[in-house]
């Protein structure tokens, strides 16, 4: 068989289509109750994966065709889209403004968010493999669920390896060390991970490192996350972050041609992604009566305000992912709810607005992940097999958001009769209640100008500002050490083995990733079992 003359497996075909509306179904509801109960969405790419492979090990013809390496990553494609779907990007949204006692606001949240999530998982199929979410980029958990789908096909010396990397993962995360961190050390920009590092230490470690009396005039409290610090370095660099793919795109001086259509093909899909978000905050405005609430002025600023806060918290969702395997989409929704209050939106403008952001950014980073494992399983194969690959992967995950949106529309009232809320919906209500003081405004304002120019130093590859302030926004400074020593073990293994073991350090690093994915998937099962009543 000549190169490009291989068929990629299709969706469509029953046996394929079947698998991936039970693990979509199967998906779904493990991410509304574990979002509902402990506050976490787990990626469950990997669990797809290995149901796929366990199948496949069945002596029965009907299970043959799940041996194939890629309809293993259409099974976890589905699955992981499914979870992060209906849990982050559907409930968690329809939770604001029923916490809010705005219960007439739900439906026309849960249509406008249904909309986002689907076009969501489109923008990044049409951008990946650009100069703005390159195919080469990290996405480590991409790397992980690859890897382990690669060994389990070749067996061997590479599945020692990965098995070794999961041992380790599972085993770290056992004793409570967040292991993923340690491993995307060994696979993303070593320059971005390290201000991503510096971010979670400083995050952590602010109320030692700033208790001094110089710093509480800038520091009360040596508190940098009630000094909005870190929301203030993401405004930003991600403003930042915003002007330098803006450069990207419409920069003339490229070498090849290909490379400029790349160009214009991402900047028509911005360009449309843009409008069709505008869109879709008009439906939501509309629908929700804020013609009745807002002046037309306001009406316009909302609408306008909406759909980039939208599109701008996809793509700092999706930058952070791509570099780190860690995005902070609860904390970048909650910057543009900070700003929202500050233009001076009412209470309902300001729910919907909060949930629509949120809405945006973690299906945009699912998809980037499951679509470098495909392009890593697909290596070799030829363009066409690529393209179509790329192509059954992308009707996978809009599968598995029909299967979310149904999932959810069936089971949201029983969820909130229970009073089962994902956690972050009462601290977006407690900060529209309470608003936002003029010194908080102030601070917020004055740390973007050292995240902007962070970003700018760093430039649109490195990221320096954008992993800096995701590691500010996340309080976890065992993660800062693990990604540290990660990166310090990185650079001692390239020493002595060269460029040849960073082949071995991936497939590690994959399996550590692969380990603490799984063991905190049953982990939280577990845990969310007991603590049934």
């Amino acid at each position: 068989m000549t190169e490009g003359s291989e068929l990629h497996p299709k969706l469509f075909e029953p046996s394929t289509l079947i698998l991936v509306v039970v693990l979509s179904v199967f998906g779904a509801i493990i991410g509304l109750q574990l979002l509902t109960t402990l506050g976490v969405t787990p990626n469950t790419s990997m669990i797809g994966a290995l149901v796929a492979i366990g199948l496949a090990r069945i002596p029965l013809a009907l299970f043959q065709r799940y041996r194939s390496i890629h309809i293993q990553n259409l099974a976890q494609s589905a699955i992981s889209a499914a979870t992060f779907g209906a849990a982050n990007s559907l409930l968690l949204p329809i939770g604001i403004p029923f916490v809010l006692g705005r219960t007439d606001l739900i439906l026309p949240m849960f249509a406008g968010v249904a909309c986002a999530m689907l076009l969501d998982g489109f923008l990044l199929y049409r951008m990946f493999d650009s100069k703005v979410f390159p195919a080469d980029g990290a996405w480590p958990p991409g790397v992980a669920v690859a890897e382990a789908i690669r060994a389990g096909d070749e067996g061997g010396r590479k599945a020692a390896i990965l098995g070794l990397g999961v041992g380790l993962g599972a085993a770290g995360s056992w004793f409570g060390v967040p292991m993923s961190a340690f491993g995307i050390a060994f696979i993303g920009n070593v320059w971005a991970l390290l201000m991503f590092g510096v971010g979670l230490l400083l995050r952590g470690y602010s109320k030692v490192l700033f208790s001094g009396e110089m710093f509480q005039s800038v520091l009360p409290g040596a508190d940098l996350n009630a000094a909005l610090v870190p929301h203030g370095f993401m405004i930003g660099a991600g403003l930042m972050a915003l002007i330098q793919v803006g450069v990207v795109i419409f920069r003339r001086d490229v070498a090849a041609d290909t490379n400029v259509a790349r160009s214009n093909s991402v900047g028509r899909t911005l360009g449309l992604g843009f409008l069709a978000y505008l869109c879709i905050a008009v439906g939501i405005a509309l629908v929700g009566g804020l013609a009745s609430d807002l002046s037309l002025v306001m009406l316009i600023a909302f609408v306008i305000y909406a759909a980039f806060a939208a599109f701008v918290h996809e793509l700092l969702v999706g930058l952070a992912a791509m570099h780190s395997g860690w995005f902070p989409a609860f904390a970048i929704a909650l910057i543009t709810l900070l700003v929202g209050i500050l233009i001076g939106f009412p209470i309902p403008a300001l729910t919907l607005l909060v949930g629509f952001s949120a809405a945006t950014g973690p299906a945009f980073a699912d998809m980037g992940y499951d679509l470098k494992a495909g392009f890593m399983l697909r290596t070799g194969h030829g363009a066409a097999f690529e393209a179509d690959g790329r192509r059954q992967q992308l009707y996978a995950a809009m599968a598995a958001f029909v299967v979310a949106i149904v999932v959810v529309g069936l089971t949201w009232k029983g969820y909130f009769s229970q009073n089962m809320i994902p956690p972050v919906d009462r601290v977006y209500a407690a900060t529209i209640k309470a608003g936002i003081t003029g010194p908080a405004a102030t601070s917020m304002m004055l740390w973007a100008i050292p995240g902007a120019l962070l970003q700018l130093l760093g430039g649109q590859k490195r990221q320096l500002g954008v992993l800096f302030a995701t590691g500010l926004l996340i309080a976890a400074p065992l993660a800062g050490w693990a990604v540290l020593l990660g990166i310090v073990l990185r650079q001692v293994w390239l020493a002595v083995r060269g460029a040849d073991g960073r082949s071995v350090m991936e497939v590690f690093a994959g399996g550590v990733i692969a380990g603490d994915a799984l063991f905190s998937f049953f982990n939280s099962i577990a845990t969310n079992i007991l603590r049934r009543p």
